[in-house]
């Protein structure tokens, strides 16, 4: 309420962090609209910090052991909040490590685009439908072993670069098809008909997909008034908390291959979650049904079960 914003302070310029990408600046245009129409006199700036993700944008992210897979696309936006530069940075959910960097935390999370996989390939074809030895372009271990695993005639390429890049490179004939997240493709306004979403019983997206996290400093009380008025979906933060619990239970970074995907219907949580080896020969998985409110336990309970059954040999066994 404007009451109760000025009895924080005089407002000051809502400085913005965010990736270069098309796809980061789209997520970031949709974040900035969210504000503006909920809070119509705010000034915003928007700032471009690039990341090491973004630096190292054509080598393959197993190939990165002097980076790690943690923060990749992150560190140096939380960096800028953590110093009083930024207020919030705007992220993909997905890159986001489980552990933030000290004294910042999750203001928002915006209502969930599609969450699923997609297959992008110039005959719009299914992954059925691909001929023996196709290439499948993906720099995500995840998306490459449950490919294997279903599909073992399918070749792997490790491609990387934005998103619009990688489309390029389908378009040049460097591969046959495409997976990447659909709701990437739906922010920069690919066309539906140009791809084919991926079943989540052939394969489970990353935790998080779709979500973004809009993150600040945990002692902002102003950013986090206008996050949770302006942002917030509480079904959305609800299922990523199970995910990202997931991962956490697991000791999984972004860059692994776990899979795990919560939906929140007719007042239940339900989450599946998978596990598997590298090259697509061995996997766990399993569900849970909860109520939303035991998100965290549900998404730790699951990874705890699976590491029972042997996860953590699986995931080692694929490095």
């Amino acid at each position: 309420m404007v009451q109760d914003r000025q009895r924080v302070g005089p407002m000051r310029v809502l400085r913005v962090g965010t990736r270069g990408s098309l796809l980061a600046r789209r997520q970031t245009a949709w974040v900035l609209q969210k504000i503006r129409d909920r809070f119509p006199e705010l000034l915003i700036e928007e700032e471009i910090i690039s990341t090491r993700g973004d630096r190292h944008s054509e080598t393959p992210l197993p190939k990165l052991p002097q980076i790690g897979e943690k923060g990749l696309f992150t560190q140096e936006l939380e960096r800028a909040i953590a110093g009083g530069e930024i207020d919030l940075a705007v992220h993909s959910m997905k890159d986001l490590p489980t552990d933030l960097h000290e004294g910042l935390t999750v203001g928002a999370v915006p209502e969930r685009a599609n969450p699923l996989d997609a297959l992008v390939s110039k005959k719009r074809n299914c992954l059925n439908n691909l001929p023996a030895g196709s290439r499948i372009g993906t720099s995500s271990l995840r998306r490459a072993a449950q490919i294997r695993r279903r599909y073992p005639l399918l070749e792997i390429a490790d491609i990387r670069g934005n998103l619009d890049t990688r489309l390029r490179k389908l378009d040049q004939g460097q591969v046959d098809a495409l997976m990447l997240a659909a709701a990437g493709l739906e922010r920069i306004g690919w066309p539906s008909d140009d791809y084919l979403t991926v079943d989540p019983e052939i394969c489970l997206p990353a935790p998080g997909q779709g979500a973004l996290a809009i993150e600040i400093r945990a002692d902002d009380t102003l950013m986090g008034q206008i996050c949770s008025e302006a942002l917030d979906d509480r079904s959305t933060r609800l299922a990523v908390t199970a995910e990202r619990a997931f991962l956490l239970g697991l000791g999984g970074g972004c860059q692994v291959p776990i899979g795990a995907l919560a939906t929140v219907r007719d007042h239940l949580l339900r989450l599946q979650g998978i596990v598997i080896q590298a090259d697509g020969q061995n996997w766990l998985s399993g569900q849970a049904v909860v109520d939303p409110e035991q998100a965290f336990d549900a998404g730790i309970d699951l990874a705890n079960r699976l590491l029972d059954q042997g996860a953590k040999e699986i995931l080692e066994g694929g490095r």
